[in-house]
């Protein structure tokens, strides 16, 4: 069964829902490494993908986004020229009541009004103003980073802006 589409995920109405222990067989969150390059950098900058909307991201928009601004950096900026951390976790768990969809389905099945469901993902929740990326770079890197906290929040469903702000050892 293909993944359903984020507008189902997106927003939500319900505390979240956390307890592992309870669920039996909680996929792992598809992001593994949530800090890439070199964490010892002596930075300039420190950029940072704010988030303007509330809402939730799924485990797999946080690793098209990490992925994407890795690869930009890595092209343009090189290995050891940059530092990048996904701030926040997927600790919100995604259940999903499995239905019948085919011809006729609703004659078969109607349903099961505020059903657990089966975990299917994680998720991170969350408000306005939260940072969800930072990458911390020097100055002639500047333009490279912008780009590619550009590319990385069309990777998820919200709405986003990049705060600069200078890094605190200057």
């Amino acid at each position: 069964m293909p993944i359903r589409p984020a507008r189902c995920y997106t927003h939500f109405s319900s505390p979240p829902y956390t307890r592992k222990e309870y669920i039996p067989g909680v996929p792992q969150p598809k992001i593994t490494k949530f800090e890439m390059g070199n964490p010892k950098f002596d930075a300039d900058y420190i950029l940072s993908l704010i988030v303007l909307e509330d809402g939730q991201i799924r485990h797999n928009a946080l690793e098209a986004m990490r992925v994407a601004a890795h690869k930009y950096l890595t092209a343009n900026v090189g290995e050891g020229n940059y530092y990048l951390k996904v701030t926040r976790y997927p600790h919100h768990v995604l259940r999903e009541n499995k239905m019948m969809a085919f011809a006729g389905a609703d004659r078969l099945q109607d349903g099961m009004r505020l059903s657990f469901g089966k975990p299917i993902g994680t998720a991170v929740r969350v408000y306005k103003g939260y940072d969800v990326l930072v990458v911390k770079v020097k100055k002639e890197h500047l333009e490279h980073a912008k780009k590619a906290l550009k590319v990385c929040s069309s990777k998820i469903p919200f709405p986003t802006m990049i705060k600069i702000e200078p890094a605190k050892n200057n």
